[in-house]
């Protein structure tokens, strides 16, 4: 196996995690988002959307995830960690993923409506800030947006 498939093989792993905390937000009553902050191989934290439970606009899945990776490391700066989510992440969670200095945001799904990455903005294009994760876009998408489709669906009727 060499680096890149190695890397597809790892990237999946950490994206079906991910999708497991969309799972559980669903059971929740919330939006399916999982995250997972992942270090040299190993999950460092694993969150879903808490925004209704909570009554929190900011308890996305990435944000949740980010802070309990800075408490369970001790540091605010992740720079050797990668955020999985499953839906592209909205501005505010680019921004936070930025400030925390991760390493690489990898998403599922793409957001059209409020996506921060590609979709919508490209709030992260390297030269804007003094910080730019990599971005690796639509692993496993096909998964997470239909995880997404059937949560609304539901709703619906």
């Amino acid at each position: 196996m060499d680096g890149g498939e190695r890397r597809q093989c790892d990237d999946e792993r950490w994206m079906q995690e991910a999708l497991r905390q969309a799972e559980q937000a669903s059971r929740w009553g919330e939006v399916p988002v999982g995250a997972v902050v992942v270090r040299d191989g190993e999950l460092v934290a694993a969150a879903h959307n808490w925004r209704e439970t909570w009554r929190d606009p900011t308890a996305h899945a990435e944000l949740v995830a980010l802070r309990e990776a800075s408490r369970r490391l001790g540091t605010w700066r992740l720079a050797d960690c990668d955020l999985f989510v499953t839906l592209e992440p909205c501005l505010m969670c680019a921004g936070a993923a930025m400030l925390a200095r991760v390493r690489r945001i990898a998403f599922g799904a793409p957001d059209p409506k409020g996506g921060a990455l590609i979709s919508k903005l490209q709030a992260l294009e390297a030269g804007r800030w003094n910080h730019h994760p990599i971005i690796a876009g639509g692993i496993l998408a096909d998964e997470c947006g239909m995880i997404l489709k059937e949560f609304f669906r539901g709703l619906r009727g």
